[in-house]
């Protein structure tokens, strides 16, 4: 239960004086539906007022506040603009301009003769000095209340940064003084003030920088501390070890020995099966580094160990590209491998559901159906979760239903995460990398090309099919969409379709899983030579005969998404390239991005560097994933502020996963305000 003293800043928005049903909608579209969302969100700038006492022409472009007395109207026919004729204490000229017709209401506002405190952007037009608009008009005796420094807030339709200004001045009023919960010596050392001050400092002033890094250091410090209880409990719980003694290994027949990258992995992974504590590891590696491999010699141990393993893909595309895979390499030995879906229904559902039951199944290879109600398994040992991204604590956690004990964990991804997030968002996981490549895959050859030049990469396609060459053609948009120049996979494929006829194929994310299928087989079995894909083909698809891909509209699409996009070719033998469309209007982060695309084939080095040019972004998931995400702290910030805030939490974690101390009860309060509901849920049980 959330302790009482943070019940008015979790009252409904409606809470604040002014908000009722009307208010409320322009403030939920920002997603702030409680009085603690309005608190936290903070201003994305700020306006600076220069005060004068007279007009300079000097000012041109700049903000002021000065004070001008009215002297004259000048109102246009029709619905022309207003013109009220001002000076300044020096005699100065300066015109207010107003839109819309109304000038009664601009005389009312600006009678002449009497002096009125005025803010506005300053310009020129023609020989005068005007300002359209101006932002306020305030009597002498309320002048003083014109700050020199006004926040600028992020805002929705009806809304205006002075109203948001004032529901966050509420806010701040409703929150209490909370206990101190970040470590003394470091509180001094940075010189930051405490929670609500800093919070009410920030709204005040956006530049205030110790401000904003005491909020970012609470939000950063929550999530390390969640991490920690996290893992202290999943290490608290007693899981089953599963040692395999080798005998299904050892009658695996692979092509190519394992790299040594993979080997250590390997090695490390057996080392955490034979735990009693369930495994709890993240693998990362690079696009065609050999994750399915480790995986399955995961599965295997769980095999030889009298356990069942599951397998949870993203996509069904990607699941079905699993199953096959291991059902070729498996089913020889002995090992018996499933598939299950969403779309498996009927009798194949039925008996694949009777096979786990009884133990019949080894491993079971799906999405997230796997993990319905309804899927039960005899003895589930061991988990392994592919493209971990898509997978966040919460659903982790989630897993310990389907197994009379915690069943050990590796969860791989093939985005590479930069060192930073990694442990921003996988604190309570020890992490594997492959940070080695097997022997003689080629690095891709990766080319930059203005989409001008469209035709002459449609006649280097058609050299490459007629060499019997295949290759995916990349866009980013499914239609044509009048907000969007970008080409459509539609359109594009009908366009390659007048040259190339039935060798060409289409996938998208709204076609039907069936269709998607039949499409993807097609490229597999080479009856088709192109396949026009949006990104639904980023993660996973597999087919060692395209060495090329085209990527329309480069320039519009991040760093690791293209990197990841580019892993699609090079998976065979042999040289294959990757041709990036771009733009002619570039800014200077797409050309950054597209030069390290040329430069770079190493996706540790392009993810640290998409973080930098980028932010977090989607690296950091959303709530409807289940991951950590953070409000407040920048990329930069979290580089700063990560170590202290992993050093704080756990010396406020004890060996039983609790926290202890009066710091422990004011830390226990940040993990509500911040809502870090993994751990709040573990402190609600404890």
């Amino acid at each position: 239960m959330r302790p009482q003293l943070l019940n008015p800043l979790f009252a409904e928005v409606t809470a604040l004086k002014g908000v009722g049903a009307a208010m409320a909608r322009p403030l939920e579209r920002l997603g702030l539906s409680r009085v603690v969302d309005v608190a936290f969100h903070l201003p994305s700038g700020w306006v600076d007022r220069l005060p004068r006492d007279t007009l300079d022409a000097a000012d041109a472009g700049r903000i002021i506040a000065i004070t001008l007395t009215p002297v004259d109207y000048r109102v246009s026919a029709g619905r022309g603009p207003t013109r009220v004729q001002a000076q300044d204490a020096a005699g100065n000229i300066v015109s207010l301009v107003y839109f819309g017709g109304n000038s009664g209401w601009v005389k009312k506002l600006l009678p002449l003769g009497e002096p009125k405190r005025i803010s506005g952007k300053l310009e020129t037009y023609g020989q005068t000095l005007q300002i359209v608009h101006p932002d306020q008009v305030l009597p002498l005796d309320e002048a003083s209340g014109l700050p020199e420094r006004e926040a600028v807030y992020p805002l929705s339709e009806g809304l205006t940064s002075r109203r948001v200004a004032g529901l966050v001045e509420q806010a701040i009023e409703r929150a209490p003084e909370l206990p101190e919960w970040i470590e003394p010596s470091l509180l001094s050392t940075r010189g930051w003030p405490t929670w609500r001050e800093a919070l009410a400092r920030i709204h005040a002033d956006p530049a205030d920088a110790k401000a904003r890094q005491r909020l970012a250091y609470d939000e950063v410090f929550a999530n390390q501390l969640a991490l920690l209880l996290v893992r202290g409990e999943a290490r608290a719980k007693r899981g089953r070890p599963l040692t395999g003694d080798g005998s299904v290994r050892a009658r695996l027949r692979l092509p190519y020995a394992p790299t040594g990258a993979q080997a250590r992995t390997i090695a490390e992974i057996e080392g955490d099966l034979a735990q009693v504590q369930p495994m709890l590891r993240l693998l990362q590696g690079d696009v065609g580094s050999g994750k399915t491999l480790v995986a399955i010699m995961a599965l295997l141990i769980a095999v030889e160990a009298g356990a069942q393993g599951a397998l949870l893909a993203p996509t069904e595309i990607l699941a079905r590209q699993h199953g096959e895979t291991l059902t070729r390499l498996l089913q020889p030995i002995g090992v018996n491998v499933a598939v299950l879906t969403g779309r498996d229904k009927g009798r194949a559902r039925e008996a694949t559901l009777m096979g786990l039951a009884d133990g019949s199944i080894d491993i079971l290879v799906g999405t997230h159906a796997i993990f319905q109600e309804g899927v039960g398994y005899r003895d589930l040992g061991l988990v392994v979760v592919d493209e971990q991204h898509r997978f966040g604590v919460a659903q982790r956690m989630m897993l310990q239903a389907k197994a009379q004990r915690p069943p050990h964990l590796l969860v791989m991804t093939a985005t590479p995460i930069p060192r930073t997030l990694t442990l921003a968002q996988y604190g309570e996981m020890d992490v594997s990398r492959l940070d080695e490549m097997p022997p003689g895959r080629e690095p891709i050859e990766t080319r930059v090309l203005s989409e001008e030049r469209l035709d002459e990469v449609v006649d280097a396609l058609a050299r490459h099919l007629s060499n019997g060459g295949q290759a995916y053609w990349v866009c980013p948009l499914v239609e044509e969409s009048e907000k969007s120049d970008l080409a459509a996979a539609e359109a594009r494929a009908e366009g390659l379709r007048s040259r190339f006829g039935d060798r060409v194929g289409l996938v998208h994310g709204r076609m039907k899983a069936p269709e998607k299928d039949a499409a993807m087989a097609d490229f597999q079995a080479a009856r088709t030579g192109v396949l026009v894909a949006t990104t639904v083909i980023e993660v996973g698809v597999d087919v060692p005969n395209a060495t090329l891909i085209v990527i329309e509209a480069a320039d519009r699409f991040g760093l690791a998404q293209l990197h990841q996009l580019r892993g699609r070719v090079g998976r065979g033998g042999g040289r294959s390239v990757c041709l990036l469309l771009r733009g002619n209007a570039l800014s200077e982060t797409s050309r950054a991005r597209l030069a390290l695309m040329r430069e770079s084939n190493d996706g540790f080095r392009i993810a640290e560097e998409d973080l930098r040019l980028r932010g977090a972004g989607e690296i950091l998931g959303t709530r409807q994933s289940g991951e950590m995400q953070f409000r407040l702290a920048t990329p930069e910030m979290l580089d700063d502020l990560m170590p202290a805030a992993n050093g704080d939490a756990r010396l406020l974690v004890d060996r039983d996963g609790g926290l202890h101390g009066p710091r422990g009860e004011a830390a226990r309060l940040a993990l509500y305000l911040f809502e870090r509901d993994a751990a709040v849920g573990l402190l609600r049980s404890g």
